[in-house]
């Protein structure tokens, strides 16, 4: 049965806190992404339940509901028809998103905001590393062809010039032109400079140097090196920014560029440059020491957490170990971590998908274990893991067996950003990494097989619908919309009822606490407080008012189902109200159903039974 994108639009609604509660709205390919003010206004078990709705989870500042290609769009437009909100790009959502995050949570997302673009010319040079280097282990006559020359040259291009990349990135990322920090990365490798990875060859004292004032700077680039890039370009860009602002309009265009570039070179290789490349060599040195120290605990440990910096939308971090470890190296000993890691999800989530009988959570988790061997776990971590716990702790240690065997082995990979299935043409050494796979997965799958249950499906409610008709006019009958006693509207302790102020009809005194649609119409108006709705259809207006005076306990004890504008058929719940809040807040219950066009009506009458 096709989805009813209406329906599901207006079932995510519901549950979202109202209208003021959604700040921006946006989608991707497969996920509704919000930004809400208040998360814990949202019912978030009801809106797993919504069909249509194939997972949930909260990354950087965002709501992010999986709906799936090709349908997530429809849903998206009937969203916006029925919240009223304007569309947002997924860019602006972001932004919203990070306004409401953190200082130090900014901070650490930075990294994976610069690294992540340059992804696809990473993973496409280091996977091409790895082959070429492979080849001439099975084909040593290969190694001494023009074609191994020139294929060595194709692959190692972005890793030499890394730092020109990143500049672009994080000039991207900053807010500053692009094409300046272009010249920048390519300043910090100019070929005037000795190259970084050859400066071991010279003996002290041979190394050239400029005197810059008090400072002597010596001329070796930057090649291996990506921090000192990255706040190289953060200072070019608030120096820009500053000149924007202050230098006139008729020179800005040739005075702006130039000092910025001047002033940026000479802080950097003065400065930046000579203080953050000693720091990132001690960072890289700290994690090549964590994964190796006690005997891999340290890598054991990291595998575990790993997903938990996913789960926090800070796994990105890790690029600047990754890029840092290849440029300098040339291998990368943090992927087998991240790999184990990723891998153990999978292992987790398939057992979910082969043992769960519930067809809609089996629909999830297959297609979302295989994401996860590709090494895209979010949809098996938000959709599966994470949400039932025990899979996701059993992934965990899945992934700390799985790193722990690797850091024994000792081995890497020549690009970061691949785990799982696409890594194995990365890694130096594949039997290993596919034992290592086999190790994680296994585990966490053996683990969530014997530890997980699944839970016993809910039983449904079952409502006690009126039937009995209360209300008559010359177009037809109006059902009682409450079960328990009919009074006359005269008689419910109310003035401005009871005068029929509001129109003719009956008082309800409630032996439920639910109120129902009494005929197919539209909701035209809903309390703030939840206590009351409007409802039209076939000519009759009618206002629905649970107790007296409960506007006073201003939402405390109500549920509403509807929203304005809402269709609904007649028996469809309206409002769940608790009469024990209600009376000890000191208020009458009685429910009063006033047809506030009465008037209107041919042959109105009210009271059947």
């Amino acid at each position: 049965m096709a989805l009813d994108y209406r329906k599901c639009a207006e079932e995510i609604f519901a549950n979202l806190g109202g209208k003021d509660n959604i700040i921006s709205a946006a989608h991707c390919a497969t996920r509704l992404r919000l930004v809400i003010a208040d998360n814990s206004k949202i019912n978030k078990e009801a809106l797993e339940e919504v069909e249509g709705v194939q997972g949930m989870f909260d990354s950087n500042g965002q709501l992010q509901l999986i709906i799936g290609t090709g349908t997530v769009n429809k849903v998206y437009d009937e969203f916006l028809a029925v919240t009223g909100l304007t569309a947002a790009s997924k860019a602006d959502v972001k932004a919203a998103a990070a306004s409401r995050m953190p200082l130090w949570k900014q901070i650490l997302k930075t990294p994976g905001d610069i690294f992540v673009p340059i992804l696809p010319a990473i993973v496409a040079s280091g996977l091409m590393m790895g082959i070429v280097e492979a080849i001439p282990k099975f084909a040593p006559a290969f190694g001494e062809t023009d074609w191994f020359s020139f294929l060595d040259l194709v692959a190692n291009t972005a890793f030499a010039l890394l730092p020109v990349l990143v500049a672009i990135s994080a000039a991207r990322v900053f807010g500053g032109n692009i094409f300046l920090g272009a010249v920048i990365g390519l300043m910090m490798v100019h070929p005037a400079l000795i190259n970084a990875w050859t400066v071991g060859n010279y003996a002290a004292g041979e190394i050239p140097t400029w005197k810059l004032g008090p400072f002597t700077v010596q001329q070796v680039g930057y090649q291996g090196h990506v921090i000192p890039v990255i706040l190289a370009v953060l200072l070019m860009c608030t120096i820009e920014k500053w000149l924007h602002k202050h230098v006139p309009e008729m020179i800005d265009l040739f005075v702006t560029p130039l000092c910025t570039v001047v002033l940026t070179a000479f802080i950097t290789f003065t400065i930046i440059g000579p203080v953050f490349s000693v720091f990132e060599n001690w960072v890289l040195s700290a994690a090549q020491w964590l994964i190796t120290v006690g005997y891999g605990v340290g890598a054991a440990i990291m595998g575990a957490i790993y997903p938990w910096t996913v789960v926090m939308g800070l796994h990105h971090m890790y690029n600047v170990i990754e890029a840092g470890m290849i440029a300098k190296d040339g291998l990368n000993t943090w992927m087998p971590i991240a790999s184990a890691a990723n891998f153990a999800q999978f292992g987790a989530c398939l057992a979910v998908a082969l043992k769960v009988k519930n067809q809609k959570t089996k629909a999830v988790a297959l297609p979302s274990s295989l994401s996860a061997s590709l090494g895209i776990t979010e949809p098996a971590i938000f959709g599966i893991n994470f949400r039932f716990m025990k899979p996701f702790i059993c992934g965990m240690i899945g992934g700390a067996v799985g790193s722990l065997f690797a850091s024994w082995v000792g081995f890497g990979a020549t690009t970061y950003g691949v785990t799982g299935i696409p890594g194995i043409p990365a890694v130096n050494n594949v039997p290993m990494y596919l034992i290592e796979l086999v190790i994680a997965a296994g585990v966490a799958f053996a683990l969530t097989w014997f530890l997980w249950k699944e839970d016993a499906p809910k039983k449904e409610e079952k409502l006690d619908v009126p039937t009995a008709s209360v209300m008559r006019y010359a177009e037809g009958n109006v059902t009682q919309p409450v079960k328990g006693n009919v009074i006359p509207y005269t008689d419910i302790p109310d003035p401005t009822f009871s005068a029929g102020i509001l129109g003719e009809g009956v008082g309800i005194e409630p032996e439920d606490e639910y109120v129902f649609a009494p005929f197919d119409g539209t909701i035209t108006s809903v309390a703030e407080s939840k206590h009351a709705v409007g409802l039209e259809g076939g000519g009759m207006e009618m206002l629905i008012h649970v107790g007296v005076d409960t506007v006073n306990m201003n939402g405390d004890g109500f549920t509403c189902f509807v929203n304005e504008g809402d269709e609904v058929k007649a028996g469809d719940k309206l409002i769940k109200f608790d009469r024990k809040k209600i009376k000890a807040a000191g208020y009458s219950d009685t429910v009063a159903v006033l047809m506030t066009n009465s008037d209107d009506l041919d042959g109105f009458e009210f009271g059947l039974q």
